[in-house]
Parts: C-alpha cells; sequence; structure tokens
C-alpha cells in the first residue's frame, strides 16, 4: 500500500502546477529486524532497506517503536517481525526507505490477510 502527496506550487499569478512530492510516503507490510541493525519493510513492491549493520542507515529510525507484544513476533532472540505502516521518504531506484518519519504498528493479521503482501 502506497500514498502519494502532491504539493501545490505556484509560479505566477497565470497558472498553478501540481509536481509530486518527492517526499513523504505511506508504506505497510512486514517490518523485519532479523539480527542487530537490519531492518526491512516487505511491501507489495518488494523489499526496502531501512539498515544494514555495519553499514546504511535511514534516517529517523530513532521513530520506530520498540516491538514487542503479541503482534510482535520473535523469530532470532528478541529480533523478529511485525506488521506497520511508516511514512517515509524513498530511493525507489535502490529500495532503500531514506527516513523514517512515523511508525505505526498494526495487527499481524492485517499483513496475513492483505493479498498483495508476500506471505510471512
Amino acid at each position: 500500500m502506497k500514498k502519494n502527496l502532491l504539493i501545490p506550487v505556484i509560479f505566477s499569478s497565470v497558472f498553478t502546477v501540481i509536481l509530486p512530492a518527492n517526499a513523504l510516503e505511506t508504506r505497510c507490510g512486514w517490518l523485519v529486524n532479523p539480527t542487530p541493525a537490519n531492518w526491512y519493510l516487505k511491501d507489495t513492491d518488494g523489499t526496502w532497506t531501512l539498515s544494514l549493520q555495519g553499514g546504511y542507515q535511514a534516517s529517523g529510525m530513532e521513530n520506530i517503536p520498540d516491538l514487542d507484544g503479541p503482534e510482535y513476533v520473535k523469530t532470532n532472540g528478541n529480533y523478529g517481525y511485525t506488521c506497520a505502516c511508516l511514512d517515509v521518504d524513498t530511493d525507489s531506484n535502490q529500495m532503500r526507505i531514506t527516513r523514517v518519519q512515523n511508525t505505526q504498528q498494526l495487527s499481524l493479521s492485517t499483513c496475513e490477510q492483505d493479498q498483495n503482501l508476500p506471505p510471512w
């Protein structure tokens, strides 16, 4: 699920041009943290990298809350996955999330029932 925002830009009093915002998108899917500092979001468009241990890290990672509780599946100690929507900036050429603005954890059943998402 992806939502692009449009930003109106006024160049003169004669006309208005609408340009796509290269900024905020809402992406929903499987938020995966399999091992320390490795984070991915698997949505309908593929797997997006948020962070790689010892390497790339999107700004705003602090906007991902501590994930725990019944809607978080632990697969490797405290590491695992959940279903979430993130408000993000992306680099679609590299399939990277470049900035995380907000994160909302969803029920696991939300992603499980979405036929457009890859199964976990």
